[in-house]
């Protein structure tokens, strides 16, 4: 337990000093594991668990989702989601956040990232919620949220890599996001509606009126890539195929989608590509750290130990959760998504086991509490995404204001979820 939390300790002054996550993270279980069992093991650890990782092709969904999301923010997808959404929500107030939400829930079923779905709305959305005399705090806070859908619908890399740190099925992760994803939405734009019954001023009514047959045509615009969605989700629900050929046939769907509307740039695939690499290779150097950190956690003893403390304490599953909930708030306000998963799930999922959670339905929780830490201020993902994007037209204090009723929405959203479990299990029983 000494040598565990010494090790927790120095990770965590290495990440202050400014070292990037990878080699803090990898440096410490390297150091670590030769103190615990000598150079020998240490040697044929490193020479053996990467590779392991690396040639493992389950993972190859990691990059091909990541192509997914990058080929369709290239391909103007994005921009017929949108309208689509805002011409189904006009003369309602709060049309365009509203819009904002149900675009990103779509994009998300195609887009992996919370941080790219932040980033191009930020750059869509934003102008037009401004120009229209919204609120800028609240209409940019709305973005960083409904980011955050990505992570919970599927193709959701966050599952893919909770999947690899704990050996939960990936299928079965992905899946269990969708209803959890589609009550966040739901919430969301619930929420926006309640909002603005207090706050009016907030969202000024926009009287543009669509016909019928202008919002049939929005509609028609998106059908692509709702087949796309139902293709891809259908497949790994019914079993046709694994996640990762899931992968392979939604990049392949948005190219034939991108090329067959001739709305594909020169150069876009090229890009795509090479930022699909460069993603992937930063989460599978973060992720392989993370397991020879918790391989040295397992083979130092702190694992045993600390489970033999949760039992001596006779720690119940409910306090678990509860405590695992005040974690993720307060170290989210510090660390990164990706960091803060990587550094917690070698210990708390053992523990989640020990006092009999179901891992699905923990993986859908830590899911949605990584997403709510990417947007609390200060340092949340998505708000440092939607700042970037936003290129000066933004204020840091207006945005750290405007997030906070969306906050409130996420803390309803997550009290529902941890109330009902079988709002994320009740999907992934029928895979069965």
């Amino acid at each position: 337990m000494t040598v565990g939390l010494w090790g927790f300790a120095a990770m965590i002054a290495l990440l202050a000093l400014g070292i990037p996550v990878a080699y803090a993270i990898g440096t410490i279980a390297i150091v670590g594991i030769f103190y615990a069992v000598g150079p020998v093991f240490l040697l044929s650890t490193i020479q053996s668990l990467p590779y392991a990782f690396a040639s493992d092709y389950n993972f190859v969904v990691v990059p091909l989702f990541v192509l997914m999301g990058a080929l369709a923010s290239r391909a103007g997808i994005i921009s017929d989601l949108y309208q689509a959404a805002f011409q189904l929500t006009s003369r309602i107030r709060g049309s365009l956040m509203m819009a904002t939400v149900m675009a990103q829930a779509m994009f998300a079923a195609i887009s992996g990232s919370t941080t790219v779905a932040a980033n191009i709305f930020t750059r869509m959305a934003l102008p037009e919620m401004t120009r229209y005399g919204y609120n800028k705090g609240v209409a940019a806070g709305c973005v960083a949220a409904a980011g955050t859908l990505a992570g919970l619908i599927p193709p959701s890399i966050a599952m893919v890599l909770y999947a690899i740190l704990t050996g939960e099925p990936v299928g079965k992760l992905l899946i269990a996001g969708i209803l959890p994803g589609v009550l966040t939405a739901v919430g969301y734009i619930v929420g926006i509606r309640v909002m603005l019954i207090f706050r009016p001023e907030w969202a000024p009514m926009i009287t543009q009126r669509f016909s019928l047959k202008e919002k049939l045509k929005g509609l028609t615009n998106t059908w692509t890539v709702l087949l796309l969605i139902g293709i891809v989700l259908g497949g790994i629900y019914a079993g046709a195929f694994p996640p990762s050929a899931a992968g392979a046939v939604g990049a392949a769907g948005v190219l034939v989608i991108a090329l067959s509307t001739r709305r594909l740039p020169t150069g876009a695939l090229w890009e795509s590509l090479i930022e699909s690499a460069r993603v992937s290779a930063v989460l599978f150097l973060i992720v392989m750290a993370g397991l020879l950190f918790s391989r040295f956690l397992l083979i130092s003893g702190f694992i045993a130990d600390l489970k033999t403390f949760v039992t001596t304490i006779e720690l119940t599953a409910a306090m678990f959760i509860a405590l695992v909930v005040l974690l993720f708030l307060i170290l989210g306000c510090f660390v990164d998504s990706v960091s803060l998963m990587v550094i917690t799930l070698p210990f708390l999922y053992p523990i989640s086991k020990a006092v009999g959670v179901d891992g699905i339905w923990f993986g859908v929780l830590v899911i949605k509490l990584i997403e709510i830490a990417a947007i609390t201020p200060p340092v949340g993902l998505n708000l440092f995404a939607v700042m970037s994007a936003a290129k000066g037209q933004l204020q840091s204090r207006e945005l750290f204001m405007g997030v906070i009723p969306f906050l409130v929405m996420e803390a309803v959203i997550l009290g529902l979820m941890v109330a009902f479990p079988s709002i994320a299990t009740f999907l992934p029983t029928l895979m069965d």
